[in-house]
């Protein structure tokens, strides 16, 4: 009889431990994994601009929050670029903007997808950037994960074919 109590018992806890060991794995693969990429920016030859972006999807689009510094003071166009290289002293490795649609280059929402708010520096040299961006995202046919993000030296005027007249490129990072 003490067997049996003991084979029962063991029994019950064994059935509990399990049921809980499953319950947890169950809620874990219920839970959407949240979708995400970054870019660590590298400043151009003789350069000192550097930053880190994080791309999340979210409800709504693709939420881009952005540190950069050692920026001059001021407006600084922000790109995406078609190819994610930046090999070249100059950063042209990165190729144009990135452009699926093969519409004309304006402000986010209006014109192509690698279209980004510009950056605004402080009197430091140092941009911060919260966006929800609706145009790109991070799989699929519009994803711009492993393509370039530019920031350049001059601020995009929105209009200027294909690249805003936004000047050299200061810094780089492929988009991962």
């Amino acid at each position: 009889m003490k067997k049996l109590l003991i084979l029962f018992t063991l029994f019950v806890f064994t059935g509990l431990f399990a049921a809980c060991a499953t319950k947890g794995a169950v809620k874990t693969a219920d839970a959407p994994v949240p979708v995400q990429a970054s870019a660590v920016l590298k400043p151009a030859q003789d350069g000192v601009v550097q930053g880190s972006i994080l791309f999340k999807e979210e409800e709504g689009g693709v939420r881009l929050i952005a540190e950069v510094s050692g920026l001059t003071p001021g407006w600084h166009g922000f790109h995406i670029h078609e190819t994610g290289d930046c090999s070249a002293p100059d950063f042209s490795s990165a190729g144009g903007h990135f452009n699926p649609q093969q519409v004309d280059h304006g402000k986010v929402g209006e014109g192509h997808a690698g279209d980004l708010p510009s950056l605004e520096a402080d009197a430091d040299g140092n941009a911060k950037l919260d966006e929800l961006l609706t145009c790109i995202t991070l799989t699929g046919e519009h994803s711009i994960v492993g393509r370039a993000l530019i920031v350049h030296a001059n601020p995009d005027d929105y209009a200027a074919q294909p690249t805003g007249n936004a000047g050299p490129r200061v810094a780089c990072a492929v988009i991962e």
